[in-house]
């Protein structure tokens, strides 16, 4: 496991033990999940082009769809 230390201004880290209390976490447990969801997200250039090809595609996927 790697461990990671960042620098925080007081009032971002005074936000975040607030919003780490409210769900019952650390704030490292909190950054640690934070960070896991964020990381698990697709890109958003990835969400593009899927919805691009999607769109162009649309009429071929419809007619393979009614054989």
């Amino acid at each position: 496991m790697v461990r990671l230390t960042i620098t925080l201004s007081e009032a971002v880290f005074a936000q975040l033990e607030e919003k780490a209390r409210r769900y019952q976490l650390t704030p490292e447990a909190l950054l640690q999940k934070s960070l896991e969801d964020w990381l698990a997200l697709p890109d958003e250039s990835f969400e593009k082009a899927m919805a691009h090809v999607l769109e162009k595609n649309a009429e071929l996927y419809r007619r393979l769809a009614q054989r």
